[in-house]
């Protein structure tokens, strides 16, 4: 149970850090032309999209987690991208105090474990309970009947489903480290209290993460080579093919996006950051879940319902039935 504590307050504590803001003078960025960023992000294994208002230009870079490093794609147009641009946008970062840390260790059982009495079968259908004695069923113990949803969930993801958590290249990680380099200005998209980290986790109800666990369940029945498929289509730009893939989904329902109080806080974040970054001259690239630009009502739609012309390939599956990717390579 300690082990089991130490992770989930490293995973908590982890999943809003983001990367410091850094100075630059305006006088030292390349001289380049926004064509040319735009084709050297293109050139890159990952979902790009271009959006103009006036002299602004956006460039939404669709990133997925889990990336296991020794997957072969190409970043280095990306990183190319990155050290022209005038700034960056980044996902959230949370802002804790050493009061929320204590808090949350004193809290954590509530989060890592269920009621005392009940176990999973409490809370999910039968048949879903069916499916994940089956899954589970090389477990040396019972121990994860107890293990709240969202912690099993995890589990499932990590353990079953080839989520990579450790040792991973992402394309976040790879703009991220070329800002750093060459001095961009790097900035979050917003930042999230530590005490409504905390409630949102300390509070939910069990039953919350039933539809979590589901989705992870049949990433699970999916194994390594869904998680693999899921990452081909992400380096081929298949973004519906993506969002479909149950790994995909499972993330995007569970903590701390499928959470009622948290998830609305960050997408209403991401969409005032796109509306800012449309006022500011220049190049912005944005670097976000691809699942927040790509899901209904995202960030994607919200520009689109706005008027503005998308540049990049579909991400509404009766487009690719349609043949209207728009994708400019």
């Amino acid at each position: 149970m300690t082990l089991r504590i130490l992770a989930v307050s490293a995973l908590v504590l982890g999943l809003f850090l983001g990367a410091p803001a850094q100075a630059q003078d305006a006088s030292a960025m390349p001289v380049t032309t926004v064509d040319e960023i735009i084709v050297s992000a293109r050139r890159t294994e990952a979902p790009i999209w271009e959006v103009k208002r006036g002299d602004s230009t956006l460039i939404l870079v669709g990133a997925i987690s889990g990336v296991p490093r020794d997957v072969e794609w190409r970043p280095e147009a990306l990183e190319a991208a990155t050290r022209r641009a005038q700034r960056i946008l980044f996902p959230q970062e949370g802002r804790a105090s050493v009061a929320d840390v204590l808090r949350l260790i004193w809290r954590i059982r509530t989060v890592a474990t269920l009621p005392r009495g009940t176990t999973t079968a409490d809370y999910l259908a039968p048949e879903v309970q069916a499916r994940l004695e089956t899954v589970m069923a090389d477990q040396k113990n019972d121990s994860w009947r107890t293990n709240s949803l969202m912690i099993l969930s995890m589990d499932l993801m990590s353990d079953h489903a080839g989520y990579e958590r450790g040792r991973t290249r992402t394309a976040a990680d790879v703009i991220k480290k070329a800002a750093r380099d060459a001095r961009i200005p790097v900035r979050p998209v917003g930042t999230v209290r530590g005490d409504e980290i905390v409630d949102s986790l300390i509070t939910a109800p069990p039953a919350n993460y039933a539809t979590c666990l589901e989705r992870a369940l049949a990433a699970a029945e999916a194994g390594p080579e869904g998680a693999a498929i899921r990452i081909s289509d992400w380096r081929a730009r298949r973004v519906p093919e993506v969002m479909a893939q149950p790994l995909e989904q499972a993330l995007g329902l569970c903590w701390p996006w499928g959470d009622p109080e948290i998830a609305p806080l960050l997408r209403r974040q991401w969409a005032e950051a796109v509306q800012t970054a449309l006022g500011e001259p220049g190049v912005t690239m944005a670097v976000a879940q691809l699942r927040v630009l790509a899901e209904p009502d995202g960030v994607l739609d919200g520009l689109e319902a706005q008027g503005y012309e998308i540049e990049g390939p579909a991400w509404k599956a009766d487009r690719v039935v349609a043949g209207t990717s728009g994708l400019s390579s």
